[in-house]
């Protein structure tokens, strides 16, 4: 390497180092501290690189010193190659010196037991306090292979060094971060920069993330995680990589239970850390990968930093049987695959008769008979199919010595019009006519589904980087009371936050209930009103359908002497009634307060959708107004809400409005809200508003309370 870039922050220090220091440095090329030296030796690091070790003079052909203080120079970073109980110690020493980052390879803290994790702690605090950047423990390192640092020591690099490229890697196990960049540099693609956080006693996956999107090199970030320290910091990491429009493709794994307390809170119930994490990562327009593989292969298609708006895919086959299955692929991933136009089909029959020229556009074993077939066909497609992405189905052909050069010479013939085509071609070569392939810019794949997926995802991510920088309008907090809350005091704060809710009386008698029964009309529905009682129908505290004054009055009557009897130490405030809603959409809203990411709202329909499908979607609060309408739209039973079977579509502008406007409230009271229920709201037909029926609030202690 001819120079090393300038280093501008501590963490930047610690990616981009000119200088580094390796306490704990070996001769031993084998071990820990023995392997980044090498490393970094032979892939030509410019920087100076200074191995600390009291008991040598020389280590690997480079002086050594015997601690950091003995150094020429302060160095930029550190590589902490030491067993743990080492590791304070040399912490202090580097802070004393005014070393601004380092990493720390060993494991046996946080992670192994409690006096491990108090050792993290003392260590953790020095550094914070000199002012000192600290990645790991218990990690793999970083890598940046454009200035030839590798302050690692994973055996990837054994046999030969990752090139500079496209591809960030992120990973909090550095195990699986290895085995990405080891994935990575098999398809032929570079990395821009590798960062393993490890136990995270500092930097954590959502900074390495902002650092990593950051760099004007990378296109695409390969991150996993198995649970995330600071939410609204990793928020905003996503956030920045969809402005910028870079592409993150995350592995998440693990399962977290949902806690006890949220037990009263039917939202809560359905929010598992899980489905919200995975509701966090489409807000932003991450990919989640479900395998290794298919984590390599999106990132792989991302690389080139070409994202499509439109789905539309040509399909060329020479094959009826491979082009169908191809289809269904496209089709499973989202694609449209759209026929040929009329014109277009008409012309290529007249040229092959016994073709099938709609799409997939199937050109029969005779392309490879006469090649100007191959070629007319892929044109035709290119210039009247109207496709932002082809796809053709090559098989082996190109490994061929018969068929290899005039199959790919007619194909970029039939393309050459369109070079700014996404192009993909599922084929079965050696590694080096792959790489032809893709130097003509294909996107090369042995499994069409492969092909489709990743097809799929660039148009995901295209449609996510277009999108307008949405508005979220803030809400100025209101003085919100001490909790538990009755339902007409949740309903009544829920009012000031812009909801709307069914009208209705609280009648503290049996004569009151009746009295504003006869004021609404019949039927009437009815409920106890306690703020120590979150389930009514449990304690026998819901009516419905009262047909009359003395109906409601006998039931108002029984329902408060059932419900003083069940509940003896329930406060009362009476019973609330209100007319019978009826039509419209059944839907359930509500929020949850998770532990990592804060207020989240959930939506989902109602009834059967809710309790046995569990059909529901989730959001960070706060979102946009054009957030909630993708939100809405993801749930597998939307086609409800646009009217089946005779209904008139559902007011789905007026139901964005209320997540939104819930979303928004929520955030501006994320210290005091614990959760929120609406069951059911219903949204009632277009232009008619949505309304909630029942509202539960559950409020944490005010601060010092």
């Amino acid at each position: 390497m001819d120079d090393v870039r300038p280093v501008s922050g501590a963490f930047a220090s610690l990616i981009s180092p000119r200088s580094v220091a390796v306490i704990g440095a070996s001769d031993d090329v084998r071990r820990i501290g023995g392997r980044p030296l090498r490393y970094m030796r032979e892939a030509g690091f410019a920087g100076a690189i200074y191995p600390v070790n009291p008991k040598r003079d020389e280590v690997q052909g480079l002086k050594a010193y015997a601690s950091v203080a003995d150094l020429p120079e302060v160095p930029d970073t550190v590589i902490l190659a030491l067993p743990a109980q080492a590791t304070l110690k040399a912490v202090e020493d580097c802070v004393a010196r005014g070393v601004r980052s380092g990493v720390v390879f060993s494991a046996g803290f946080a992670e192994a037991d409690e006096v491990g994790a108090d050792l993290q702690d003392k260590i953790a605090s020095v550094a914070r306090d000199g002012g000192m950047r600290l990645l790991g423990p218990n990690c793999l390192g970083v890598m940046n292979p454009g200035i030839g640092y590798y302050g690692t020591f994973s055996v990837i690099l054994d046999g030969a060094f990752i090139q500079p490229g496209p591809v960030g890697i992120v990973s909090q196990s550095g195990a699986y971060g290895s085995h990405l960049a080891h994935l990575a540099r098999e398809r032929g693609l570079g990395l821009s920069q590798f960062i393993t956080t490890g136990n995270e006693m500092d930097i954590t996956l959502a900074e390495a993330l902002e650092h990593a999107i950051a760099q004007p090199e990378t296109r695409v970030v390969m991150a996993y995680a198995e649970g995330i320290a600071d939410g609204d910091r990793f928020r905003a990491a996503l956030d920045r990589a969809r402005q910028t429009g870079k592409a993150i493709v995350f592995m998440k794994t693990g399962r977290t239970d949902v806690g006890a307390k949220a037990a009263a809170s039917h939202t809560a119930s359905l929010a598992g850390s899980d489905a919200v994490f995975d509701a966090v990562l489409r807000q932003y327009g991450v990919y989640r990968a479900r395998t290794t593989a298919e984590q390599i292969d999106i990132a792989y298609a991302a690389a080139q930093g070409r994202f499509p708006t439109d789905n539309k895919v040509g399909i060329f086959t020479m094959s009826g049987g491979f082009g169908i299955q191809l289809a269904d692929d496209c089709s499973d991933a989202g694609l449209d695959v759209a026929p040929m136009p009329d014109a277009a089909q008409a012309d290529l029959k007249a040229l092959l008769p016994f073709s099938s020229p709609v799409n997939p556009v199937d050109a029969t074993a005779q392309a490879v008979s006469d090649w100007e077939i191959l070629t007319a066909f892929v044109k035709a497609m290119m210039e009247k199919g109207g496709y932002d992405m082809f796809s053709a189905i090559l098989g082996t052909g190109p490994s061929s010595q018969s068929f290899a050069k005039p199959l790919r010479d007619a194909l970029m013939e039939g393309l050459s019009t369109r070079g700014d085509s996404i192009r993909g071609l599922t084929m079965s070569a050696p590694r080096d006519v792959v790489a032809d392939y893709e130097a003509d810019g294909f996107l090369v794949y042995e499994d069409g589904a492969q092909l489709a997926r990743a097809f799929g995802a660039l148009v995901s991510f295209g449609k996510s980087f277009a999108q307008d920088g949405d508005r979220i309008d803030p809400v100025d907090p209101i003085d919100l009371p001490e909790g538990p809350l009755s339902e007409a005091t949740a309903k009544a704060v829920l009012r000031r936050a812009g909801l709307r809710f069914a009208d209705e009386r609280l009648a503290t008698t049996p004569g009151e209930a009746a009295e504003a029964a006869s004021g609404f009309g019949f039927p009437i529905a009815m409920k106890i009103c306690s703020p120590d009682i979150a389930h009514k129908t449990e304690v026998g505290g819901v009516a419905l359908g009262l047909g009359s004054a003395e109906e409601v009055r006998a039931a108002a009557e029984e329902m408060l002497q059932r419900v003083a009897s069940k509940v003896p130490s329930a406060r009362i405030e009476g019973v609330l009634v209100a007319p019978m809603i009826k039509g419209g959409v059944e839907t359930i809203v509500g929020v949850h307060d998770d532990p990592t990411f804060g207020p989240v709202v959930m939506f989902g329909l109602g009834g059967i959708f809710v309790e046995v499908l569990k059909d529901v979607t989730f959001r960070v609060a706060p979102f946009s107004l054009a957030e909630a309408h993708r939100m809405i739209r993801e749930i597998r039973g939307y086609p409800v809400l646009e009217g089946v079977r005779g209904e008139a579509p559902a007011d789905i502008q007026a139901l964005a409005q209320l997540l939104s406007d819930l979303s928004r409230f929520a955030s501006a009271h994320r210290d005091r809200i614990a959760g929120v229920d609406l069951n059911p709201v219903r949204v009632l037909p277009d232009g008619q508003g949505v309304m909630a029926l029942d509202a539960l609030m559950d409020l944490k202690p005010e601060e010092g309370a």
